[in-house]
């Protein structure tokens, strides 16, 4: 298999579909095979508390080379992958997670999913004692809305990306355990299919379409300010005015 890796930000850009170990458990391949089929070139990245921001911003940058993807998405989608990788350092109870992307130039569509196989979204929000008893399919519908938490974060995170989701989502996978929440075209429902140790986020949205950043975060953050702050020069910010 041909692959080239990145020390720097444990990068690995597939040129074939097969995956190579990662120094996880985590079955990479299987991934690949679901979510990737056919496609030659695709982003992974391992990432741990550590790495975790240099990876989210290598991700971002990347992303943000593709000038013809619309500048608000990336600044509303920046904001939805932090919380979601960073769920997993929170949430997981595992060391590592795994981060899968891809821009699709032909469909104007990002993909990217991430993953953890630390105790799943059912164990973690049973932690919370309100949620104790709660079902594996409540619990995928539950931490999407706004601040269900297991007690640990805010619980803004999934409820953010859900909005975003509804704004510009092409299709949404949340799957763990036994089950999977899935949104195609606006419409939800929960399915029993396979099962995944841990928890498993999957999204494509699209690219091309204005949105405001800030109504996806419900106003509650500058998400477009984080983002120019970041990954914007102060140039090209002053050639915007």
């Amino acid at each position: 298999m041909l692959a080239f890796l990145c020390i720097r930000c444990s990068k690995i850009w597939l040129f074939i579909e097969k995956c190579v170990f990662l120094h996880t458990d985590m079955d990479v391949t299987f991934l690949l095979d679901r979510y990737f089929k056919d496609i030659k070139k695709v982003s992974i990245d391992v990432f741990d508390a550590q790495t975790l921001n240099t990876v989210y911003q290598d991700v971002i940058a990347t992303l943000t080379s593709h000038f013809e993807i619309e500048v608000s998405v990336l600044q509303a989608l920046s904001y939805c992958l932090y919380e979601i990788m960073d769920n997993v350092h929170i949430h997981s109870g595992k060391p590592l997670g795994t981060a899968i992307t891809y821009y699709d130039d032909n469909h104007k569509t990002v993909r990217i999913l991430i993953a953890d196989d630390g105790m799943g979204i059912k164990a973690s929000l049973a932690e919370n004692e309100q949620y104790a008893n709660i079902t594996e399919q409540e619990a995928l519908e539950k931490c999407l809305q706004d601040e269900v938490t297991d007690g640990k974060g805010m619980g803004f995170g999934l409820y953010t990306t859900s909005r975003l989701i509804d704004s510009i989502g092409k299709e949404f996978i949340l799957h763990s355990g036994t089950h999977k929440l899935v949104i195609t075209n606006g419409k939800t429902s929960i399915v029993e299919n396979g099962f995944w140790q841990g928890t498993l986020i999957y999204m494509e949205i699209g690219t091309g379409k204005e949105i405001d950043p800030n109504q996806i975060v419900d106003h509650r953050t500058d998400a477009e300010g984080e983002y120019n702050e970041t990954f914007v020069e102060t140039e090209e910010l002053e050639a915007l005015w």
